[in-house]
């Protein structure tokens, strides 16, 4: 056992604020926010394209998204897997041994992506029926879904790749891949969403996702170990690998499920009101995905100290992450509400379209500030439960998310919006109180646990031989 206190603290700022480790985490975080955060940018400029051009045809994208969210959420969960071993590994200067973890991921990633696509296609139609849309919107929804179904496999495949160059601390690679994504999703949309519209916005992402791939397929082959010989892999790694990626994939699809679930719920409203909606949570998709960047490097400073047995290391890893972010979360709530109305003309009011937008505007900017400080907590939550992720913990995340998300946060937001007077406010209302459990329930959870190891110690051999704590 390593003594519990491995990491000491210096002078009297906490063990966790030392200007050396807030560097770190910056250097790591920024890229990778940047990286996380362009999932959502494409995402908003897709909605963002079709608010000026189409904005009736916002909700079959968004809806669009349901099985395919679901689907890739659960999978972007299952390559956590590669991210937690491979930075433990490296943190236990393992790094050269890595290869076997990325090939492992990339096997898996590539037949999850088949079944994802073919899954798709299928339930699509049937889904949407039985959410009761009407024959039109469900026909135009499902034809979305097919079209993002056919970019599963090559969205899968990155995400092994980018998971695997941020574990080795190459975070800059990912996020100039992810970002040139954008620019190529972004030129071929304004080609296609004038003349096509909803059609037009679904098959650039679809395109998107495998001009991503090639270029990642290129990067990991040419500067990492990813297709190097490696040792034989040591007892029970394969297990780990797909344990932590399955708890964090039902996380994922508790939490992505449930948020695309209320896109039905609002448009089940109104057509406007599953625009100006699904227009606020694009946002604060992309501040979450900020987030996300902070969480996954927090996962692999935690994840490092944990491969090298430091208990007091974890632990303050720990602690500068959930700061980092509260401080951060701060920052952009603020930012948000400052920028509501700007944000809300230049989505809504396009001169081609602004008789049918423009009078949506005062109504998302209202939802925008509504939604601003709750994105804290959405942070706080990814935050938490990807460090206790990195430090073997699975399944007490896992739960919190599914009490969160599906008991909590869907049967509110169905009462409030269908069966209640608030409409599309009782969504609002329904996400912000679950977001807020979540995001306390994570944090609590991340403290117990990085206390206790702090006070016993792990393993020094922790790398190997860490449980999966149920």
């Amino acid at each position: 056992m390593t003594s519990p206190t491995s990491s000491k603290p210096g002078g009297r700022m906490p063990a966790w604020a030392r200007p050396k480790d807030m560097l770190d985490l910056t250097r790591l975080a920024v890229p990778v926010a940047i990286s996380r955060a362009s999932f959502m940018l494409m995402s908003l400029t897709d909605a963002v394209l079709l608010g000026r051009y189409a904005p009736g045809e916002l909700p079959y994208v968004l809806n669009g998204w349901l099985p395919i969210g679901v689907l890739f959420g659960f999978g972007m969960g299952l390559m956590i897997g590669v991210q937690v071993l491979t930075a433990e590994l490296n943190g236990a200067g393992r790094g050269a041994e890595t290869g076997r973890i990325f090939r492992r991921g990339m096997a898996v990633a590539l037949l999850y992506g088949v079944l994802a696509m073919v899954a798709c296609i299928m339930i699509a139609r049937p889904l949407l029926d039985l959410i009761g849309f009407n024959p039109a919107l469900a026909e135009a929804t499902t034809t979305c879904t097919h079209i993002l179904a056919y970019g599963a496999i090559a969205h899968m495949g990155g995400l092994a790749c980018q998971f695997y160059l941020e574990a080795l601390r190459k975070p800059n690679i990912a996020t100039a891949i992810n970002m040139s994504a954008v620019a190529f999703n972004l030129i071929v949309g304004l080609m296609l969403v004038p003349k096509y519209g909803a059609i037009g916005v679904v098959w650039a992402t679809t395109a998107s996702r495998w001009f991503m791939l090639v270029l990642f397929v290129v990067a990991v082959a040419f500067l990492t170990p990813a297709f190097r010989r490696a040792p034989k892999a040591d007892s029970g790694e394969f297990k780990r690998q797909n344990m932590v990626g399955i708890g964090t994939g039902v996380a994922n699809i508790a939490e992505w499920g449930s948020f695309n679930l209320t896109f039905a719920i609002a448009t089940l409203v109104s057509i406007d009101a599953g625009t100006v909606y699904g227009l606020t949570v694009q946002m604060m998709g992309v501040v979450f995905m900020i987030y996300v960047g902070m969480g996954t490097a927090t996962s692999v400073r935690v994840a490092e100290r944990f491969g090298r047995g430091d208990a007091v290391g974890v632990r303050e890893a720990s602690r500068l992450g959930v700061v980092a972010s509260t401080l951060l979360g701060l920052i952009l709530a603020t930012t948000l509400i400052l920028l509501r109305d700007p944000i809300a003309v230049t989505w809504l009011n396009g001169s081609e379209v602004a008789s049918e937008g423009a009078h949506l505007v005062p109504l998302l900017s209202l939802m925008l500030a509504a939604v601003a400080f709750v994105t804290l907590f959405d942070g706080l939550q990814a935050v938490g439960s990807m460090a206790l992720r990195a430090q073997g913990v699975v399944w007490i995340p896992t739960a919190i998310h599914v009490g969160s998300y599906v008991f909590m946060m869907l049967p509110l937001c169905w009462w409030l919006a269908l069966h209640t007077g608030y409409g599309v406010w009782g969504v609002i209302i329904g996400i912000s109180i679950a977001s807020i459990v979540a995001g306390v329930g994570q944090v609590l959870a991340l403290e117990l646990r990085t206390a206790h190891t702090a006070r016993l110690g792990l393993p020094k051999d922790a790398a190997i031989r860490a449980p999966i704590i149920h």
